[in-house]
């Protein structure tokens, strides 16, 4: 039987969504199930990893048959997951130990304010390329271990098995408490501020400082190999790929060269800039990331801009303010205005991500007047996006040799026309989106497809890649920067809210 298909489960902060691709990379068969957010206190966010995992084995089922395909025509499996989201499990019983802690959640901040004082940022930037946040994962597993007793002594013997997503669906694949894998690849582990950005392997010193136990961690292996087969859901087809989503829709934006750029728009939207070979050190409040890393070959590098608050904005006009009824809505809401009639969101839930890293940032309206009506609002909803990504672009522009010419983006929020050309309007280059809109599944699919030799080369990837839609520039400069100024007072405005704890 010809292997016709590769298969890409991403496993994303709302759902997990199973797709097929072929040849030419294009999208032969979906399956997709959202899972329950759960929020049991102000700023903490969890998912139930069994949801997840149960989820999986309902959707590739219903996305092979979409095709109307058996397991014996696909090639290889890439997995592609919501980055920091982190979560601790028996490894005896393949029982999660607690809800995973999601990527968004904040309850980390009293650690945060205590790394800044001391060691200080410099001491973790210079190891793992990343600033204290509570974005990343060792907090939450040092967290953890603060909160629940005997938690650390289980950990240090063998018992329990940390991981992202990724881990957690690999494991579960492979076997689970019966031998299965417990690996992560590099794009992960660089998430997590335990991995050595430069060797790629977990760091003796950061280890240390945060307490984590080296044998709950998985191994660090690269993004496209083969990791192993298999034993339930599919059984027999090799698991060749994963990478953390954003790396993942980087690899599908096939931006493989040195400057190239994309940016996801989703539940919060995600700015890479392909670096090559060079460890990147941000002076600008960007982070040091790996992109990808095929094989044996050498490691490729990105500077990222997160940020935090995007669509998940869109949510809350819909979901917590009522204004619309669904998420497309707010365009045509938007168009009912001119403007946004000197009004300003600025959608710091859970604090500033880049370029601002302040988690002491909550949320504001500014600039509110009787002339303001839902369509500014839902103008200022959108806009807030935009002027997000143009601060990213400028701290990318001053920490790169190579200013940006072209944004390449994609998600959901790319289905906004009113967004696309506003980005385009404050960034003052091109925006292009591909025909491929799922670039997260695609850059998965990619990185298995080239591990399995399903795909020969890098080349053919960039062959597949075709443009649908493009944006160009149209705002008069002086408004440009007048509407920016406004928009970084809006942001100083939204600082210092939260009063910073004090250091433990």
């Amino acid at each position: 039987m010809v292997e016709r298909y590769v298969m890409s489960i991403d496993q994303g902060t709302n759902s997990t969504r199973c797709i097929l691709f072929d040849h030419h990379g294009r999208l032969v068969s979906v399956a997709q199930r959202e899972h329950q957010q759960h929020f049991p206190r102000p700023g903490w966010v969890e998912h139930d990893a069994v949801e997840i995992w149960r989820n999986l084995r309902r959707i590739v089922p219903e996305a092979l048959f979409g095709a109307g395909v058996g397991a014996e025509e696909i090639a290889a499996i890439g997995i592609a997951n919501q980055r920091e989201t982190t979560v601790l499990w028996d490894r005896r019983t393949g029982a999660p130990l607690g809800r995973a802690i999601v990527w968004q959640d904040t309850r980390t901040e009293p650690l945060v304010t205590a790394l800044r004082a001391d060691p200080g940022e410099e001491f973790f930037l210079e190891r793992c390329g990343l600033p204290p946040s509570t974005y990343f994962s060792a907090l939450r597993i040092r967290w953890l271990f603060d909160q629940v007793a005997g938690l650390r002594q289980r950990a240090e013997g063998g018992e329990v098995l940390c991981g992202t997503m990724e881990s957690w669906l690999i494991w579960n694949l492979t076997g689970g408490p019966d031998g299965g894998l417990h690996i992560t690849d590099a794009t992960n582990a660089s998430r997590t501020m335990l991995m050595n950005i430069r060797t790629l392997t977990w760091d003796e010193e950061l280890l240390e400082f945060f307490g984590v136990p080296r044998p709950m961690l998985p191994e660090i292996r690269s993004s496209a190999e083969h990791y192993g087969a298999a034993r339930s859901v599919l059984p027999g087809v090799r698991i060749t790929a994963a990478l953390g989503d954003q790396q993942a829709a980087l690899f599908g934006q096939t931006c493989f060269s040195p400057g190239d750029a994309k940016c996801t728009y989703g539940t919060g939207s995600f700015l890479l800039l392909n670096t090559g070979a060079d460890v990147v050190r941000s002076r600008h409040g960007l982070l040091t990331t790996v992109a990808y890393k095929i094989g044996d070959q050498a490691p490729v590098y990105a500077l990222e801009g997160s940020i935090a608050v995007t669509g998940s904005l869109v949510q809350w006009f819909r979901d917590r303010l009522g204004l619309i009824s669904s998420a497309p809505e707010i365009e045509t809401l938007a168009r009912t205005v001119e403007d946004n009639g000197g009004c300003y969101i600025v959608p710091a839930f859970s604090g500033l991500f880049a370029p601002h890293w302040r988690s002491d940032a909550r949320g504001v309206m500014v600039g509110l007047t009787s002339y303001i009506t839902k369509g500014h609002l839902a103008r200022a909803v959108l806009e807030a996006t935009g002027w997000q990504t143009r601060e990213v672009v400028d701290a990318m522009n001053a920490d790169s040799s190579v200013a940006l010419k072209q944004l390449k983006v994609d998600g959901g929020m790319t289905a906004d026309n009113l967004l696309m050309q506003f980005v385009a309007d404050v960034l003052d280059v091109p925006v292009v989106r591909p025909m491929v809109a799922e670039t997260v599944s695609l850059g998965a699919a990619y990185a298995a497809g080239l591990a399995s030799g399903y795909w020969p080369d890098l080349e053919v990837l960039r062959r597949n890649w075709h443009r649908a839609a493009q944006w160009l520039p149209d705002m008069d400069p002086e408004r440009r920067e007048s509407e920016y100024t406004n928009w970084q007072r809006a942001v100083e405005r939204s600082l210092g809210w939260v009063t910073p704890p004090r250091p433990p």
